[in-house]
């Protein structure tokens, strides 16, 4: 397969590019600044500099084009403010979901966030409600497209724990860790599973090994 990652230097996107490169998968990522390329090329994919921000649709889909799907692992990131959070987890998600259909790219998994639908409590950080308002905005234009065979996944408190390959996975786990290992063990899985178009997920740590987990939600 032949897959594009939004968000291509993030944490989870290099090590799913591992992941997806080293079964023999085409990858390329979407990366701001030229000097990440290394980065990806030492995780075996292929750098694509394409600022989300400013990018239009037609240069997006122009890289799109020929892929099998599109996975949206694009944020703002820590240190980022209220404005980012919009243009980037929201604003870079549908710019890339009207680029996939604009391309013919059915496939897209969109990371996203817990608690993204519901409105955040009054007493939270203003940047990190921003970010959850942000997240649940791009979901709920995503889950809106007939166009697209699109999956969300919300996994719990990321960590950088080495994985466990083991998970639970749900339309409602309860708060839990994750690791950004397990994260990206996950993505594939669900790149394989095309059943899981039209759910959206949330990720947790547990017992369960990850082709199980995937195939008991469809199952």
């Amino acid at each position: 397969m032949r897959i594009v990652i939004a968000g291509g230097h993030g944490q989870i996107a290099l090590r799913l590019e591992g992941l997806l490169r080293a079964r023999g998968d085409e990858v390329a990522g979407f990366i701001r600044k030229p000097e990440q390329s290394d980065d990806l090329l030492a995780a075996g994919a292929q750098p694509v500099v394409c600022d989300l921000e400013s990018a239009s649709v037609e240069e997006v889909a122009r890289h799109l084009r020929g892929a099998d799907a599109l996975v949206f692992a694009a944020g703002a990131g820590p240190g980022s403010g209220v404005e980012r959070k919009d243009t980037v987890d929201r604003g870079a998600c549908a710019l890339c979901a009207d680029a996939a259909e604009a391309a013919g790219v059915r496939r897209l998994i969109v990371v996203s966030a817990m608690g993204a639908d519901d409105e955040p409590p009054q007493d939270m950080d203003p940047v990190f409600a921003a970010y959850l308002r942000a997240k649940g905005a791009a979901d709920a234009d995503v889950r809106a497209r007939a166009g697209l065979d699109w999956t969300v996944l919300r996994p719990g408190r990321l960590t950088d724990d080495v994985g466990t390959g083991r998970v639970r996975l749900a339309e409602s786990t309860g708060r839990g860790a994750v690791t950004r290992d397990d994260v990206a063990a996950v993505l594939v899985a669900l790149l394989d599973e095309p059943r899981t178009a039209g759910r959206t997920l949330e990720l947790i740590g547990g017992d369960v090994p990850v082709g199980e987990a995937v195939q008991a939600v469809v199952g």
